[in-house]
């Protein structure tokens, strides 16, 4: 698997916002929303097709939990490729709200 280097983007407001790459095919990008007791729920993923199996889905997941580190955000994976990673990765789980 070939990795993408990819400028992430990130759009915000009370409600959620989401983390986004122009990548070839379209955007890439995942969507959260606030959970309103210091937590934030990931709820999408989507990559084009022309771009998936370069980890950008990945970078996008590691960005956001980067920017939960340093907002002292909990983060709940209702996403399943989200979910899947929080699993499998010790470093992503620590971050999981209850």
């Amino acid at each position: 698997m070939t990795q993408l280097d990819i400028s992430i983007g990130h759009d915000f407001n009370n409600s959620g916002g989401r983390y986004w790459a122009e990548v070839p095919g379209g955007s890439a990008e995942l969507t959260y929303q606030n959970r309103g007791d210091d937590a934030i729920i990931i709820d999408h993923t989507y990559v084009p097709p022309q771009s998936r199996g370069k980890n950008i889905a990945l970078q996008l997941v590691e960005h956001a939990v980067a920017d939960a580190r340093i907002r002292n955000l909990k983060i709940v994976p209702q996403c399943p490729y989200v979910e899947k990673l929080f699993k499998i990765r010790a470093d992503l789980n620590a971050f999981r709200a209850d």
